[in-house]
């Protein structure tokens, strides 16, 4: 099925690290989640493709199925068709013999009619049935053309994967862009990380944030630099984008310093974002693993009935 092929080629397409005792409602991002959260917006689109996908592909296998299925009573309903066909060409036979012996025995016409008449009714009897099981087939031709796909819906597809196929082209492209900035720029990385964190001081996000982008594609300390990106998303209220983030950096180094605020406002994010459940979670995890720390008392006052 040409669905089928689709969703096989995206599905090439679209490819925790706390430690135990914390929870692991880092799953931000993650696509295989049964409730995605805390994704970014090209995230968002890649998953709403996916449920389209999946729906098509459902629907194409049940579809394929029911086709097998008719088929074989379509085969059916053929084989006894020809057969009543043959049946009604031998009353054929029949009638024009018994015509013939009509005129050799026109004396035993009470006879000939009778036999007639037998072979009327059977070919009246052959008709009705063929009748019937004609309009058998037109109802499941019918449901057929009602039911299957559509060229309209195959149509979406091929523009939802389109769709995808740019955004993924967007992306390299994007990725393509960073790595020519960071080929012309000359100054070190320490340099860089001066001048993230003097435009982070200021509350100059923007160019922080591509300060900071730069030394993660230079990969010097790329943890640090997730962490702060993700401060800036979660001051700017970016909620999906800082939790990101935050994953990103305790998943290159969980011991870090930073590790309680990241955690605590990993937990507000969350919360903001409407998952409680994982907020809770979380601020349970730091009370246990951080118990002395400022971030322990405040998430104390947030589990508070």
């Amino acid at each position: 099925m040409k669905y089928s092929k689709i969703v096989f080629l995206l599905s090439c397409v679209l490819p925790i690290f706390l430690p135990a005792a914390e929870p692991s409602a880092f799953g931000a991002g993650d696509l295989t989640n049964s409730n995605p959260y805390g994704l970014t917006s090209n995230e968002k689109v890649i998953l709403d493709t996916k449920k389209k996908l999946h729906t098509v592909s459902v629907k194409s296998n049940n579809q394929a199925n029911k086709l097998d299925s008719l088929r074989e009573r379509i085969d059916g309903l053929q084989s006894v068709i020809e057969s009543l066909s043959r049946q009604a060409h031998n009353n054929k036979i029949d009638l024009k013999n018994q015509t013939r012996e009509s005129k050799l025995k026109a004396n035993n016409s009470s006879e000939y009619e009778k036999r007639l008449s037998e072979l009327a009714q059977k070919n009246e009897t052959s008709l009705i049935k063929q009748e019937l099981l004609i309009s058998e087939i037109s109802l499941i031709v019918d449901e057929i053309n009602t039911k299957y796909v559509s060229k309209e819906a195959f149509n979406a597809l091929v523009k939802d994967v389109n769709n995808f196929k740019t955004l993924v082209a967007k992306e390299l492209k994007g990725n393509s862009r960073k790595t020519s900035k960071t080929k012309s720029d000359n100054r070190s990385s320490s340099e860089i990380a001066k001048s993230a964190k003097a435009y982070f001081d200021k509350k100059y996000y923007t160019n922080a944030i591509k300060d900071y982008e730069l030394l993660i594609s230079k990969n010097y300390k790329p943890a640090y630099a997730h962490y702060m990106i993700g401060e800036m998303n979660y001051k700017r209220k970016n909620y999906s984008n800082a939790i990101s983030y935050f994953k990103k950096s305790s998943s290159l180094y969980s011991k870090a310093s930073y590790m309680p605020k990241l955690m605590l406002h990993t937990a507000l994010s969350m919360q903001e974002s409407g998952d409680s459940g994982h907020a809770k979670a979380f601020f349970g995890a730091i009370i246990s693993k951080y118990p002395s720390s400022a971030e322990a008392k405040e998430a104390k006052l947030y589990l508070q009935p």
